[in-house]
């Protein structure tokens, strides 16, 4: 009997030393649905965007579960440990089960998903959307530390992404207005300061050529003739076919026009083309944002 009660204290003491042990992790975290709260550190991750995949990633964490294509080549290690969980529209929600995930997180094209997937295991919606974009990537930067256990960690990468961020501000200051256009094939949009790639303006400090172009998801849709007469001294160049692996006309061919050639931009050879999948897919990613960073640096040149 003896043996028998102190069997159950100690169960007892066990029982509530986890208890606060989970209740000391419990933390409140920004989403894009409002504040969440995750309890506990949770061991098996499923990540249904690429921005999320790429953000833990760079804190080390090892995710249980990925889309089944990430298109990105730096997420190529992490895309062969993970199990593959449909994709990023539309996620396998049986496989997903089955792992018996502690989190899920969501966000931009998976976000639709976000009210099934809660049927299945704790979700959040880690949409990364709007004109704040470096200021909401490194609230995901921080909330994915705080939920992994991982602070110091993302208090590291910040660092080194703001160190990243004063050199290419340094390297375009001076150096003349840009122009920011997405391609996909023959097609053209642009980008202003408001938009899902605004972060190159209001960020970096990179001035407009063009003012208050229409902050649409696919950017506004324009012609050569628009570019001739908006006359950049840079043109930044994102190739959607390329991003997303399409066989389509690259953005290069579809630049090489005589109404592009009259630009600034075009007849000094500032043209810098982004490494679109980054910028592209995996916006919003800390990862992708310094690879971004690095593009416009080599493109730039030293600062002043």
């Amino acid at each position: 009997m003896r043996n028998k009660r102190l069997f159950m204290t100690l169960a007892a003491l066990v029982t509530a030393g986890a208890v606060s042990s989970l209740a000391a992790q419990e933390v409140i975290v920004p989403t894009y649905r409002g504040d969440a709260t995750v309890v506990g550190i949770p061991s098996k991750i499923v990540a249904l965007d690429i921005a999320a995949v790429d953000t833990l990633d760079a804190l080390g964490v090892e995710l249980g579960g990925v889309p089944d294509k990430l298109y990105v080549d730096y997420l190529e290690d992490v895309a062969a440990k993970a199990q593959s969980v449909g994709t990023l529209f539309e996620p396998n929600f049986e496989a997903i089960a089955l792992m018996g995930p502690d989190l899920i997180v969501a966000g931009g094209r998976s976000s639709d998903q976000y009210e099934p997937l809660l049927d299945i295991a704790p979700t959040i919606d880690m949409t990364i959307w709007g004109d704040d974009h470096v200021a909401q990537s490194l609230q995901r930067l921080k909330s994915f530390g705080e939920i992994t256990g991982k602070t110091a960690e993302a208090a590291a990468v910040k660092a080194a992404f703001d160190a990243k961020l004063a050199t290419a501000q340094a390297a375009v200051t001076g150096k003349g207005s840009a122009l920011i256009v997405l391609t996909n094939g023959p097609k053209i949009s642009v980008y202003g300061e408001g938009s899902r790639f605004g972060w190159l303006h209001s960020a970096v400090g990179l001035p407009e050529n063009v003012q208050n172009v229409d902050a649409q998801t696919h950017g506004e849709a324009i012609s050569f003739e628009f570019i001739a007469e908006a006359n950049p001294d840079w043109l930044i160049v994102i190739d959607r076919a390329a991003a997303i692996g399409q066989d389509n006309q690259s953005a290069k061919a579809t630049l090489d026009n005589a109404l592009v050639a009259q630009t600034t931009a075009w007849s000094k050879g500032q043209v810098i083309y982004l490494k679109s999948a980054n910028v592209y897919v995996a916006g919003g990613g800390i990862q992708s944002m310094m690879y971004t960073l690095d593009d416009l640096i080599a493109g730039f040149g030293p600062g002043a």
